[in-house]
């Protein structure tokens, strides 16, 4: 079966062909965008597509990243994943952003501990906790500075994501430490996906709320007729 995954959760718009069968990449497309990801992800897919000598009929499911990550990036990303997948009649596979950073950093250190974390800004981090055999334990959540520090402390030995050196910084003590990136690479996103079964829907995970709030001094009173 040939898998189209799709990230838009950071800067990156990438897209990629997986045959699961022989486990193997056949085509990718990455940008790297600051903003944009609903303007050039369908050219992406299909730059991805012709790379691998397919094309959507091709398909045989839609994997995708949910999260957390970008509000607007998770919204297009899955929002085109889901839609493909209707149109296709394929199942659509949800993968989030810290358990694809924990597997590269499992596959780096293997039979060890992981906490992937991600610096949400506002003193806050994302994070999740996975065992030696990368069984999700803890999150994914929100949680401090100093509650990740604790949590790496006393189980995990590896640290993954944007916020690793941050916590390996403030606990004052050697970590080995995976990828310190918003994101994993697109062919990882692939890989875990094709090991997923259920036909569950993805939805952006959102561990907070939106940054971009209405302005009540735009809104327009009433008027009374």
């Amino acid at each position: 079966m040939k898998l189209l995954a799709i990230d838009c959760a950071s800067n990156l718009c990438a897209a990629c062909v997986y045959d699961t069968e022989a486990k193997q990449e056949l085509g990718r497309s990455v940008l790297d965008l600051a903003k944009g990801h609903a303007e050039h992800l369908m050219a992406a897919i299909a730059e991805a597509l012709k790379a691998g000598a397919t094309d959507y009929a091709g398909l045989g499911a839609i994997a995708v990243s949910v999260g957390p990550g970008s509000f607007t990036g998770l919204r297009v990303g899955v929002s085109t994943a889901r839609g493909l997948a209707l149109a296709l009649k394929v199942r659509a596979i949800g993968v989030t952003t810290l358990e694809a950073l924990a597997a590269e950093a499992a596959a780096r250190f293997p039979g060890r501990a992981v906490l992937a974390a991600l610096d949400a800004g506002r003193e806050e981090l994302h994070t999740a906790l996975f065992d030696e055999t990368s069984v999700l334990t803890y999150g994914p959540a929100v949680t401090t500075l100093a509650g990740a520090v604790a949590m790496a402390t006393e189980s995990a030995s590896v640290l993954a994501g944007s916020a690793a050196a941050q916590i390996a910084a403030s606990a004052g003590r050697a970590f080995d430490i995976g990828p310190e990136t918003a994101t994993a690479d697109i062919l990882t996103y692939a890989r875990l996906a094709a090991g997923k079964g259920g036909s569950e829907r993805p939805k952006p995970l959102y561990l907070r709320g939106a940054d971009a709030k209405p302005q009540a001094g735009f809104i327009l009173s009433r008027q009374e007729r």
